[in-house]
């Protein structure tokens, strides 16, 4: 009760205000005809005020407050692609036996429409992609990922990308390739078994960084074009992709 009291004070408080207004109202006019007319109108309209503000205000201010709060998530998704996820998907990339499917699918996105990018990005999340990495490919994704995992660390530490569960499963999925690669430590005598897992879990991040990626592209495109120009320069799915404007 403690917690609520100053509510409580308060709105008994309205209601004794309420109540000696309308005494005085009586006191002076001697009407209560008008004063019940107007007191149940304005009951009434209490109804219409909840419907305006719980269900059209508040859902305006939500929906621009996501509005908001998404835009700061995809600086934080800008960082992350400019940090480790490009280099990361040109990494994977020589993995990915079907590159050259995927290349001719990606290689135009620039003049795709906006739910071309949503359709290709789901189909990216399912993408059965053939993975086969070398002992040498391995240890070098290694290097590169235990460089980047500090920098990933602290983007998980980001409590604001609990708002976007699909980017915070693509962290996760990198993260956990980064530790599985991280111990071991002979990639040249790994058992068959072991080896599917390991491209198991590079199929899982693969294809979750390139949808993230197309998503994160189809922001730019509608809010930054300029960096929609540079994402769409350097594709690294687009083997005639050059920064060089032309």
């Amino acid at each position: 009760m403690g917690k609520y009291r100053w509510q409580i004070i308060l709105a008994i408080s309205l209601i004794i205000l309420s109540i000696v207004v309308y005494f005085i109202h009586y006191y002076i006019f001697r009407d209560p005809h008008h004063i019940f007319i107007y007191l149940i109108g304005d009951i009434a309209f209490v109804f219409i005020e909840v419907l305006l503000v719980t269900l059209i205000i508040h859902r305006l201010l939500t929906e621009h407050e996501k509005s908001q709060m998404l835009k700061k998530l995809n600086m934080v998704i800008g960082a992350f692609y400019s940090e480790v996820g490009t280099d990361l998907m040109h990494s994977l990339s020589e993995f990915n036996q079907d590159f050259n499917k995927i290349s001719k699918q990606l290689s135009n996105l620039g003049n795709w429409s906006d739910n071309m990018y949503i359709t290709v990005s789901n189909q990216m999340k399912n993408q059965n992609f053939t993975i086969h990495p070398t002992p040498a490919s391995l240890l070098n994704l290694k290097k590169y990922l235990v460089e980047k995992r500090k920098f990933l660390l602290r983007l998980l530490e980001n409590q604001n990308l609990l708002e976007h569960e699909t980017f915070t499963d693509l962290l996760w999925a990198v993260f956990h390739l980064t530790e599985e690669l991280e111990n071991r430590t002979n990639f040249n005598k790994l058992p068959e078994s072991d080896i599917s897992h390991i491209e198991g879990d590079i199929r899982r991040a693969y294809g979750l960084l390139i949808a993230e990626w197309l998503i994160y592209l189809r922001h730019l495109k509608d809010d930054y074009p300029y960096l929609f120009s540079l994402a769409v320069r350097t594709n690294p799915f687009n083997p005639r992709a050059s920064v060089i404007v032309s």
